[in-house]
């Protein structure tokens, strides 16, 4: 197909977030459905079956194959872009979410505000993604809609503003009521949610419904002049009017519009989809997306959404699609591609060149010849791309983002069942670690085992459950353990002088280092303090490469280190015989005498755990989580719940869903993300280092 030029205005890029279990999947399916996208979800045109994927997509979010899928609601283009809902994801949400110029964010009518609600509400704040929010599972028992709008104001500190309201509830909903243009939505009892009347507001309903507008109205007149000077005259504010102030304090993020539904029986989902049009940014409505120059960090580069303008693009997902091959997910910021033109990956430095751009749809690929600023294409062949790299015009470099990972908490011993998956084995584990940045595979030289680290118990285990379904690999995985890291408590300062004479040449490097504990034992820092030429600059980075390697392997018990900030001070070096192995060997040297000096500890990842408990069982919970070296940070009330919040040890938390569960028949709920790194107490390094 051959681009013509797009109105951006037309575009809307999308992430429907949500708590595991609000109905995120649900939702999507039905927008496809509705757009004409799906005639079947949840299997792939070419019999690459996604239905037996479920299972384990579930907690991650949508369960459609491609990063990105693209529908038509009307003249609008509405791109929805994968975003997972489990806590060990966070990542991915992160990754999303920088993509995105909108959201839905789901929410159970009967749960409210659950913990990932939050977690996701804060990143969306991060990224300034404005939203609209959408209530689901009206008909299940329990739902109240106004209940989760008063939570979503409490506990998210949103300006949530209800523009439609329930027709009945339970059993008994059958629509809503659209507060903008005051009319009654009700859908057909026995069809697909296909059919839908317009009618009056019912009697019944219409007082409470008029006082529901009047708040919304006055909610838009505080941002609002021209609706004020109406609203205070009590004269009626035109329909164009009140749409225009919803649009604009929704892209500024004062409110969030609220709308109910039932995705699951069909109902809300097209008002859902008018309001996604309505009133979420297109790619020009939003600010200038900041980068820097790769040559020089500290200038700011402004990428704005022009087709005429440098390319620049960030591929914020890679995927292993089995059909096409390796797929880099890019979204485009500003100018335009075609096939066959070569491209800059200023985050490698590389150059790549595109030889298709897709379009991906939940069913189906479309070909490209061009794509241009605003949309999302997949294009496959990229050897050399990963996550978060940019690509660009060489002659107009930026780099759009940089990425900042965190560490992983935990890992697996993993073998293949027998000897002839093992290649099997490395090739799914390279595909899957390309994918996700906070996945990591490395091979213990001791044991000659393959160790496996992610952020969590459950990413592992898809992990494992991706390589069985999609690389056909089983394997045997070890217990998981924790990883531990190493840090300093005090400063100190070391020589590592190498020296080697033999017949001929030598080698000669000699460095001085000084190290000291940076605050909050997070991160590394490498400071080059050599004046007076003392070390010739080309020794400085291999003097560097040798304290990096140092730093994997501590002096404890062999973990890596953390928190510490080397400073290269002085040395000296040798006209001949100096070279770069000679410095390294001598930067590492120094590095492991300068850590023994430094009051060197073991450290333990601290989890941030939130338990949300009936009110009975508060008191088992908490004398659990105090058992297993956890510090109780505070309580508060949830509905008809409880929640504890607490921070405990990882080592101390693997099995606690079943302990959980048992001591609660089943009926609380926690949710766990890595919060900092902690010092081990003596007693308890001494056993795990077994001195």
């Amino acid at each position: 197909m051959t681009m013509s030029k797009i109105d951006l205005t037309t575009i809307r890029n999308i992430g429907i977030a949500a708590h595991i279990d609000a109905g995120k999947t649900t939702t999507t399916e039905r927008i496809l459905f509705y757009t004409g996208r799906k005639h079947r979800i949840g299997e792939v045109h070419e019999g690459a079956a996604t239905m037996d994927w479920m299972e384990q997509e579930r907690e991650r979010g949508i369960t459609i194959t491609s990063a990105a899928t693209t529908c038509h609601w009307g003249d609008a283009l509405i791109n929805i872009i994968d975003t997972p809902g489990h806590v060990d994801f966070t990542v991915e949400v992160e990754r999303s979410m920088r993509v995105l110029d909108g959201a839905v964010s789901v929410f159970c009518a009967v749960g409210g505000v659950e913990p990932q609600s939050e977690t996701v509400w804060r990143q969306a704040d991060k990224y300034r993604v404005p939203r609209v929010a959408f209530i689901n599972k009206m008909d299940r028992v329990g739902a109240d809609f106004f209940s989760v709008v008063t939570q979503m104001k409490e506990r998210l500190g949103a300006r949530a503003v209800p523009i439609q309201m329930p027709i009945g509830v339970e059993d008994g909903f059958v629509g809503m009521v659209d507060l903008v243009n005051f009319k009654a939505i009700v859908y057909d009892v026995d069809g697909l949610g296909q059919e839908f009347t317009t009618a009056d507001v019912p009697p019944q309903l219409a007082e409470e419904a008029k006082s529901v507008r009047d708040s919304m109205i006055e909610s838009l007149a505080d941002f609002d002049d021209d609706i004020m000077t109406l609203y205070l005259d009590g004269a009626d504010v035109p329909l164009p009017l009140i749409k225009k102030a919803i649009r604009k304090n929704t892209i500024t993020m004062d409110i969030v519009p609220v709308l109910c539904g039932s995705a699951f029986k069909n109902k809300g989902v097209q008002p859902l989809l008018d309001a996604v049009v309505d009133y979420l940014p297109s790619p020009i409505d939003l600010p200038a997306v900041r980068g820097e120059d790769p040559d020089d960090p500290e200038k700011e580069v402004l990428v704005t959404p022009d087709e005429d303008a440098p390319f620049a693009a960030l591929a914020f997902k890679i995927m292993v699609d089995p059909f096409v091959g390796r797929l880099a997910f890019c979204r485009i910021y500003s100018g335009a591609i075609t096939n066959g033109v070569g491209v800059y990956n200023s985050t490698t430095r590389k150059r790549e060149r595109i030889g298709r751009i897709l379009r991906m749809h939940a069913n189906k690929r479309e070909e490209m010849e061009s794509a241009s600023a605003g949309m999302i294409v997949a294009i496959p062949g990229l050897k050399q791309v990963r996550t978060g790299d940019t690509l660009c015009a060489e002659n107009s470099q930026v780099v759009l983002e940089n990425l900042v990972f965190p560490e992983p908490v935990i890992d697996l011993s993993v073998e293949p069942m027998s000897k002839a998956d093992q290649i099997k084995l490395s090739k799914g584990l390279e595909a899957l670690s390309e994918e996700d940045p906070t996945f990591r595979v490395s091979v213990n030289e001791e044991s000659g085992q393959t160790i496996i680290a992610g952020m969590g118990e459950l990413h592992l285990e898809i992990i494992v459950d991706r390589l069985k379904r999609e690389f056909n690999v089983e394997v045997k995985v070890g217990r998981p353990q924790v990883a531990y890291r190493e840090a300093v408590k005090s400063p100190s300062r070391a020589q590592g002088k190498f020296v080697r004479q033999s017949g001929g040449h030598g080698q000669y490097g000699d460095v001085v280092l000084e190290i000291e504990p940076l605050e909050g034992h997070t991160g590394y820092e490498w400071v080059d303090k050599i004046v007076g030429g003392v070390i010739p600059k080309q020794f400085i980075p291999a003097a560097q490469k040798g304290v990096e390697e140092a730093m994997n392997n501590g002096i404890l018990g062999g973990y890596p280190v953390i928190g510490v900030r080397v400073s290269i001070v002085d040395g000296s070096y040798h006209d001949v015989d100096s070279s770069e192995m000679a410095f390294r060997i001598a930067g590492s040297m120094a590095f492991k005498d300068a850590m023994r000096q430094a009051s060197p500890v073991l450290m333990e990842p601290v989890m941030s755990v939130e338990v949300v408990v009936p009110e009975e069982y508060m008191g088992d919970v908490i004398g659990d989580l105090s058992s297993r070296r956890g510090k109780v940070e505070g309580m508060g009330a949830r509905a008809n719940a409880r929640v504890v919040k607490a921070f405990v040890p990882l080592s101390e938390m693997f099995g606690y869903a079943t302990d959980l569960r048992s001591k609660t028949s089943g009926r609380a709920s926690y949710t766990m993300s890595f919060d900092h790194y902690e010092e081990v107490s003596r007693d308890i390094a001494d056993k795990l280092l077994k001195r």
